[in-house]
């Protein structure tokens, strides 16, 4: 585990992250920020809303946009748990947002530092600051445990 205090948006999106798994989700959690404030939350819900597109980033993408009366988020940080897939990578990118806190890496559908790379491509319009590895270990120790119980 961490040895220093995690950030509170970071402890928020694995707060989320735990909701979804006891409702059956993958444990994904995210928080958008702005200012320092709390803007949204989200998780992961694809199953609950019967929507592939469902995942925790866009989840909270949508609540903050909402939320702003704008679908550009500038200025505002997205913390969550694990890696953004491509399809969360391009909402980042369309949404504008500043920068990117997450936990675990996802070598096997992460697009921000594995695969696709998102944000590295020529034809990215907007490329936002990435910090990974925030609550890496607790994230990570979410997802294994979730999937080791489903085995």
């Amino acid at each position: 585990m961490t040895r220093w205090p995690l950030p509170p948006p970071m402890t928020l999106a694995l707060q989320e992250a735990r909701e979804a798994a006891a409702l059956g989700e993958v444990p994904i959690g995210a928080v958008v920020v702005k200012d320092g404030a709390v803007i949204a939350t989200g998780r992961n819900a694809p199953r609950a809303h019967h929507d592939p597109t469902s995942h925790a980033e866009i989840e909270a993408i949508r609540a903050a946009a909402k939320a702003l009366g704008n679908e550009r988020l500038d200025g505002c940080e997205l913390w969550v748990t694990l890696e953004p897939c491509a399809m969360c990578a391009g909402a980042i990118v369309h949404a504008r947002i500043a920068r990117v806190y997450y936990g675990a890496s996802d070598p096997k559908g992460g697009a921000v530092e594995q695969g696709a790379r998102v944000f590295d491509q020529p034809q990215c319009l907007h490329r936002p600051e990435v910090y990974p590895g925030i609550g890496e270990a607790e994230s990570a120790e979410l997802l294994r445990g979730f999937f080791r119980a489903r085995r």
